[in-house]
């Protein structure tokens, strides 16, 4: 829990500002964000990046409106349970949630019947970061690059598999575009998390793998694989070195996860707005800024619309993915 008190400096500010009539530095905060404390809902078990970078956001947050804000993990479902909870949520600004593409895509277009829809039942906040994928080999693979891995693959269709962390998870997801938009054969191994992947590919059982960007960070500065592409756009500012997949060899592609925080729906239009505004403050802060771009995070920090925008799109855009692939018959 996080708490903080005004100081001398800030009564003192707040005062002269009401003498002059003006606004105070977050004083319309005061008259807008309800009077108790926030409860920001992380849909994932404690300890994981979302959870991380919840924490921290949620620290500077505080910091900056007077308020007391809770972080709450409410995991299972894939993220869904905690989503779920907050749709139930008063909109009075109370309680939030950190969605992320699992939460607000990929759950919702999987699920045969979602308990929410991701659009009509949340407001959108600020989009706060995207984490890329990343195309892995094991170093025995010989292709070095991605237009020599993808020939490679073209030579032997159906010859070669990929892993991911599991069925319907963004790295899935990043490996089944590769395979429509690079036309290529190969097949899916699904795993039960990230750790068991990366073990089989390092150890040979599997060619590839797709995986987290920030999961995948250790293993690809110690040696033991090689990282071929990231997933997003632009390069990831934590490795530099590593093209995207667009400049690489596949233009236009483009997958990502990421952390965006939303409330319920019918939230105040001015509260949403106060909330953004500084939620990209707190996004562009050095020190959250260091963290994000440790865990392999590129900071956006944005306006209610961009956030709405990039569900919509990626709602979109995964939704004729899994509809290609025959849906996302879990395990």
């Amino acid at each position: 829990m996080y708490k903080t008190t005004l100081t001398r400096r800030d009564v003192i500010k707040l005062g002269a500002a009401a003498t002059l009539g003006l606004p105070a530095a977050h004083g319309f905060a005061q008259a807008t964000l309800p009077k108790g404390p926030i409860t920001l809902v992380v849909p994932f078990a404690a300890g994981g990046a979302t959870d991380v970078v919840s924490r921290l956001v949620a620290q500077k947050l505080s910091e900056r409106i007077s308020r007391t804000i809770v972080v709450e993990n409410v995991a299972g479902g894939g993220g869904s349970i905690g989503a779920a909870k907050v749709v139930k949520g008063n909109a009075d600004g109370s309680v939030l949630l950190m969605g992320t593409i699992a939460t607000h895509v990929i759950n919702p277009l999987s699920a045969t019947q979602s308990t929410y829809d991701p659009q009509r039942d949340f407001t959108p906040i600020s989009l706060l970061a995207k984490v890329p994928n990343v195309l892995l080999v094991n170093k025995d693979v010989k292709a070095q690059n991605l237009k020599e891995l993808i020939a490679l693959l073209k030579s032997q269709p159906g010859k070669f598999s990929y892993g991911s962390s599991g069925i319907g998870t963004p790295p899935h997801l990043s490996g089944e575009l590769f395979k429509a938009m690079a036309g290529v054969d190969i097949v899916h191994v699904p795993y039960k998390g990230g750790g068991p992947a990366m073990s089989d590919l390092i150890g040979g059982q599997i060619p590839m793998l797709f995986d987290v960007l920030s999961g995948a960070a250790s293993h690809i500065r110690g040696g033991s694989v090689r990282a071929i592409a990231v997933t997003l756009a632009q390069r990831a500012p934590s490795f530099p070195d590593i093209p995207t997949m667009a400049e690489a060899g596949v233009p236009g592609y483009e997958t990502y996860t990421w952390n965006g925080v939303f409330g319920p729906a019918g939230m105040q239009r001015g509260m949403v707005e106060l909330l953004s505004k500084e939620l990209v403050a707190v996004t562009a802060l050095p020190e959250v800024q260091a963290k994000l771009k440790e865990i392999s995070a590129a900071p956006v920090g944005s306006t209610p619309d961009v956030l709405a925008a990039l569900v919509k799109s990626d709602l979109e855009k995964m939704g004729g993915l899994i509809k290609s692939i025959g849906g996302l018959k879990r395990e």
